[in-house]
């Protein structure tokens, strides 16, 4: 299934910010408020309302409302295709890590390479 390159770099975007990534953090453990959300930082709730924008457009979250009450749910399906994207960067990596063992090894040992 290939992966959409827009919706990746607005996924990519939106993960780039340590706020968002540690709200996305508490959204895999349930629905939340922003207010909910905001406790934890040190920043205003407008800020956090912009950070949780940000993963609503990105398609992260969506808000749903329940009479006055606004919560944030977290949406996967943008984090699937991250991960469908660095799949195929598993290989590499593996056999990089493989080398880079076999390569201590060796210094341990005190042979040179």
């Amino acid at each position: 299934m290939p992966v959409r390159g827009d919706q990746l770099t607005a996924t990519f975007a939106a993960l780039a910010d340590p706020t968002r990534r540690a709200i996305l953090a508490r959204l895999a453990h349930g629905e939340a408020t922003v207010g909910q959300l905001a406790e934890p930082f040190d920043v205003t709730l407008p800020a956090i309302s912009k950070h949780v924008k940000v993963l609503q457009k990105a398609g992260l979250v969506e808000q749903t409302r329940q009479a006055q009450w606004r919560s944030c749910r977290l949406r996967p399906e943008p984090l699937r295709d991250v991960v469908t994207w660095m799949t195929q960067y598993r290989e590499f990596l593996g056999e990089s890590f493989d080398r880079l063992d076999r390569y201590l090894t060796d210094l341990q040992k005190g042979d040179r390479p």
